[in-house]
């Protein structure tokens, strides 16, 4: 069969339009239909002006063709895959299916984006090639952001047709797949709306606060800062009933999710009143605009009235800190019996569901996270609190206890054995396999030690005669013990038998930048040799990682800001998630780059081949990037700013960016020389004056503060070569000393030090 090059998307509301473009960020040729002329065009513009973005990039808007179900549905007989995202109606869905079989390809793809819709019902009559190459793929929105796909389909589905799309979901998507049962609800779904339900109407029932819920069901077992109500909030209250109906009439009767009974009369209030969450008048929680000011408010369950929000923390909540989750669900107060109330019939309904909605506990489990963005899935959580002791709770409660819960007794479902992960499956414990192609720095670890460890980072021998740096600093912030490991490894990793470095970890964000509390603590007390030791320290530890003598390759995702730019603008290589946030964030700040991010845009500016001739063009592009503290939105973007080079890669599937990473790393050890260093042309003052005029045009328009352009010319005196003659060459040395003098000049102004408290303490730049 062939690969899947081109693909069709019926239906361009927000899951058909968001699909449609993650298709394009794919590579692939897309067509857009929907049964409303126009609709389609609409999407696509609409998209490439979304905030967060749909497009990777801006130019990918140009590979979805528009066009309407009535009109162009023979373009759909050159695609590979049609997806059909419409209304939840089979009768309407059937007559499509129905409408498209004389136009596909004879080994075209079919599946619809159901949340609700078991696969029986939307194949009844349907005849039998057709059925053998339909599925259902479950995106989750929104569909580049969210990484889950859970794929359902008939015992006799076409082996070949299932692996074309699981390949393409997975290498060109970015997709975890999980394959699903055909059930109501799927995985996360049906897990997820058991877990809200019981935690809404959980605080109805025993007059818990909706902050108090949130506060107590929150970071203690692992979900997203929103909370309970605050994620309800996000998805939007409307969708609620309809998914309680659905449920309601779907799931057999002796069905756990029955006995969480109906949804309170005050969400149904709320709806009316336009009360829908983020996408209408607010929802649980609001932000009141009175008067010029955003003040967060919450509604009260009882009386159905807003007040100020308060961010309790509730002891319940506290004491998870040091005695787990567990101490949480045993605290004696109503916080306490809250959260028990919720958490335990929820992880009770997960591990009564296996095998029905899903094979194995880590199916469930990776749903669950990727869905719903928990930290631990629902078999992680039960083997936190003990399986023993969640069985115990259940029959102390009164309630049954699910058989694959007395199976595993007193044991736990994940375990490590001799090196490798493995789950209890039907009685026995089974390695968990990963799909060929993804290497897990979570798994290297369960094989033994690092190879060397501190506070901040570790050392990892991935195999192959491969290394890899990981961060562990709280944000992955860097500081001199991650500077010290990385001189260590480029001492040591060729005595001991290794060929190249990956630098990469498995947290949230690859790296935020250096540890700035260092630059206001050292100026404030005036510590000024410190500030400066510290800045050399650095630039000569990234300048030892460039001019290594082994290939030394990056493997970002998530944030890589400030200091963690600059630490990648330094490798050989980049091999990146496309989910990649980067960017010299420095001026937010208030100070300029100074591990070396002046010098290497300078550099790539300056050997760019399409650049005009000149000293100055490398000068204005690296100004413009810095001085407006630019981040790319994705790693594709990045080429934009040279943040990453056109011969780096971008990988769209997180878990493929580690392996590779380490196959760059090993096909570029062969022969391995380090780069030239630059020789850079740089205008001098009169470079400097050309800046300087328009920074003060920038600050009589009220675009930029006066202390911006301080900060601005500092950094146009780094960036000009300081007082160089237009036809002398600046040495990288050169460059490097003009950022430490800026940082020095910057740090002592009161501005400056403000910016960086500001940020400490709120997390935002200040604007002053």
């Amino acid at each position: 069969m062939t690969e899947i090059e081109k693909i069709c998307v019926i239906g361009a509301g927000v899951m058909g339009a968001g699909i449609a473009a993650q298709a394009a960020n794919a590579g692939a040729s897309v067509v857009l239909l929907d049964v409303v002329a126009g609709a389609a065009q609409g999407a696509i513009s609409k998209m490439a002006k979304a905030k967060p973005a749909a497009f990777m990039h801006p130019s990918l808007a140009k590979k979805i063709t528009a066009g309407s179900t009535v009109d162009d549905l023979g373009l759909i007989a050159e695609c590979d895959w049609i997806i059909e995202a419409i209304i939840e109606r089979p009768d309407i869905k059937q007559a499509l299916y129905a409408s498209l079989k004389p136009h596909l390809k004879h080994d075209a793809v079919i599946s619809s984006n159901t949340s609700t819709l078991p696969l029986a019902v939307l194949t009844e009559g349907m005849d039998e090639d057709l059925k053998r190459r339909f599925m259902i793929t479950h995106f989750f929105n929104p569909p580049r952001y969210m990484r889950l796909l859970e794929i359902v389909t008939a015992p006799d589905i076409d082996p070949a047709a299932k692996r074309r799309i699981i390949d393409f979901s997975d290498s060109h998507m970015g997709k975890s797949v999980v394959t699903a049962k055909d059930t109501p609800g799927f995985i996360a779904n049906r897990i997820g709306t058991f877990w809200l339900h019981a935690a809404v109407t959980g605080a109805f029932a025993q007059s818990v606060g909706v902050e108090q819920a949130d506060a107590v069901l929150g970071r203690p077992a692992g979900i997203p800062r929103t909370g309970i109500f605050g994620l309800i909030d996000l998805v939007g209250l409307d969708l609620l009933p309809h998914i309680l109906t659905s449920f309601r009439a779907t799931l057999p009767k002796g069905d756990g999710f029955h006995e969480l009974g109906e949804a309170p009369d005050l969400v149904n209030r709320m709806i009316e009143d336009g009360y829908t969450g983020r996408k209408g008048k607010g929802g649980f929680y609001r932000l009141n605009t009175a008067g010029g000011d955003k003040v967060k408010e919450v509604i009260d369950l009882q009386s159905g009235e807003y007040a100020t929000a308060q961010r309790p923390r509730p002891e319940a909540a506290n004491v998870a800190k040091k005695g787990g989750l567990r101490a949480t669900l045993d605290h004696d107060s109503a916080a306490g019996r809250y959260a028990r109330s919720v958490l335990v019939p929820t992880l009770a309904y997960a591990a009564s569901l296996v095998p029905e909605i899903a094979d194995d506990p880590e199916a469930v489990d990776q749903a669950m996270r990727l869905g719903y963005n928990w930290k631990f899935g629902p078999f992680e959580l039960i083997d936190q609190l003990g399986p023993a002791w969640l069985a115990d709770a259940l029959k102390q409660s009164g309630k049954s206890v699910p058989s694959l819960l007395e199976d595993v007794g007193s044991g736990t479902f994940f375990r490590t054995n001799n090196g490798h992960h493995q789950q209890f499956v039907a009685g026995s414990y089974q390695d968990i396999k990963r799909p060929d192609g993804v290497l897990l720095l979570k798994d290297t670890k369960l094989a033994g030690p690092p190879i060397a460890k501190n506070i901040s980072c570790a050392l990892w021998d991935i195999g192959d005669g491969i290394a890899c740096l990981e961060f562990t600093s709280k944000m992955n912030s860097l500081n001199p013990f991650i500077l010290w490991m990385i001189n260590k490894a480029i001492r040591q990793l060729p005595e001991k038998g290794f060929k190249g470095l990956v630098i990469y970890n498995e947290g949230t964000n690859f790296s935020v930048g250096a540890n700035i509390a260092m630059l206001l603590y050292g100026a404030k007390f005036r510590l000024w040799p410190f500030v400066r030791w510290m800045l050399k320290r650095g630039q000569d530890t990234f300048q030892n990682m460039r001019f290594a003598p082994f290939p030394v390759v990056g493997a970002p995702s998530g944030m890589a800001l400030g200091g963690g730019c600059e630490i990648l603008l330094h490798c050989d290589a980049i091999e990146a998630h496309a989910e990649t946030y980067t960017g010299l964030v420095e001026a937010g700040v208030g100070i300029v780059p100074g591990w070396g991010g002046c010098k290497e845009l300078l550099g790539r500016w300056s050997q760019h081949k399409k650049r005009p001739g000149g000293p100055m063009p490398p000068v204005m592009k690296a100004f413009e990037t810095i001085a407006m503290a630019q981040v790319a939105t994705s790693a594709m973007e990045a080429r934009d700013f040279l943040f990453l080079r056109q011969s780096d890669g971008v990988v769209m599937n997180r878990d493929r960016v580690l392996a590779a990473a380490k196959a760059r790393a090993l096909d570029m050890a062969e022969g391995y020389s380090p780069p030239e260093p630059y020789d850079l042309r740089l205008p001098g003052p009169t470079g400097r004056t050309a800046l300087a005029l328009a920074v003060r045009d920038f600050i009589s328009k009220g675009v930029a503060s006066p202390h911006d352009g301080v900060i601005a010319g500092e950094l146009a005196f780094v960036l000009s070569g300081g007082n160089t003659d237009a036809l002398d060459t600046v040495s990288e040395a050169r460059v490097l000393e003009l950022e430490r003098d800026a940082i020095l000049v910057l740090a002592r102004t009161r501005n400056t030090r403000d910016r960086v408290e500001h940020m400490l303490k709120k997390g935002k730049p200040l604007r002053n």
